[in-house]
């Protein structure tokens, strides 16, 4: 689990800042600094080692020590962020969190300095919309400055991330509760355990998605739909949808592929493993249906309060008689989905 903790907390001994230590001749006065000042950075751990530690620092100033200088703006400065690679995609989970706070804290830009032989880590901000706008001459060498505009509206879903475009198409797609809460971390319900469900894998992290279903209709959706998720009852149980099965998270659709758009199996398995929750043994057994459609989508922002199936129908006007593993929305019923579920309208474009 993330945890925001305090500098002073965080055991500048451990082994993973070494490489910090390394990059950064002043990292310790730096780490000592934020200290004494009582600041606090996001870490998480795994087997009581730091896998992953990110500083963000609300700044309204004009950056002057890049080149060029930027003018003066309310943004959030990605201080230090550092994961250690395993591949779970946990660089993801950490830049959903930085957007998070630079939305709460209502920035205009979100900011990061780092060195150029960070592939790994130039390319995940650039695939989320960060641009280099300058550089940075330091005595530890030359950063480049990567910045990302939350002001404006980019027309492209992964530079406007989190963000939601409401002119597309909205649909509602039904998950069992096996899957719900391990795709989508942040919507976890109140009865269930996190410790018992959230864990360091990929699908977890990742802010990409991917689901498999046999429902025709999915085909539909095109890129930039909107799609709320609607956690079901568990099947076979004695529960009652109506009050169990909740519409829990807002996400965008990347795109919907068919059996038919894959060669072989080998190319279906390759583009479903990373994000899909699915075990390679479920992929290929799924594989031999004929009706297999692989749906890619964002994951950009959890409901604060979730909607039951009761409200659904009552308040936000749903037939009850519909199909619930997938439909198409009204916008009279997608935005008072959004409504009941307190979503911050700060993510809706």
């Amino acid at each position: 689990m993330i945890e925001k903790v305090p500098f002073s907390a965080i055991d500048l001994s451990d082994i993973f800042f070494n490489s910090l230590k390394i990059d950064y001749i002043g990292f310790n006065e730096w780490f000592n600094k934020k200290a004494l000042a009582g600041e606090s950075a996001y870490i998480m751990h795994e087997n009581n080692l730091i896998q992953a530690f990110i500083y963000l620092k609300v700044e309204d100033s004009e950056l002057d020590d890049v080149i060029p200088s930027l003018p003066k703006k309310r943004r959030i400065k990605i201080g230090t962020m550092k994961i250690n690679p395993h591949g779970t995609r946990l660089g993801e989970k950490f830049l959903k969190l930085s957007f998070q706070e630079a939305i709460n804290e209502s920035v205009d830009e979100v900011y990061v300095t780092v060195f150029e032989k960070h592939k790994g880590l130039v390319s995940l901000l650039k695939e989320f919309g960060f641009e280099e706008e300058a550089k940075k001459s330091t005595t530890d060498g030359i950063e480049l400055v990567l910045i990302k505009d939350l002001s404006s509206k980019k027309h492209q879903i992964l530079n406007d991330y989190p963000f939601v475009d409401t002119s597309y198409r909205k649909f509602l797609l039904g998950i069992y509760p096996q899957f719900h809460t391990i795709l989508f971390p942040d919507s976890i319900l109140n009865n269930e355990n996190a410790d018992d469900i959230i864990m360091d894998i990929s699908h977890t992290n990742s802010i990409h998605k991917i689901y498999i279903c046999k429902m025709n209709d999915v085909n539909m959706m095109n890129r930039g739909d909107n799609l709320i998720i609607y956690r079901t009852k568990n099947p076979g149980s004695d529960e009652r949808a109506w009050f169990k099965s909740v519409a829990t998270t807002l996400c965008v659709v990347e795109e919907v592929k068919s059996k038919n758009n894959f060669d072989s199996i080998e190319e279906y398995l390759e583009y479903c493993k990373d994000y899909s929750i699915f075990t390679e043994r479920e992929l290929r057994s799924f594989y031999r249906w004929q009706n297999l459609y692989i749906i890619k989508f964002l994951y950009n922002v959890s409901f604060d309060k979730r909607v039951t199936m009761q409200k659904l129908v009552e308040d936000a006007g749903l037939d009850r008689r519909r199909y619930w593993g997938f439909s198409e929305l009204s916008d009279e019923e997608y935005f008072k989905i959004l409504d009941l579920g307190k979503v911050d309208m700060k993510y809706i474009r």
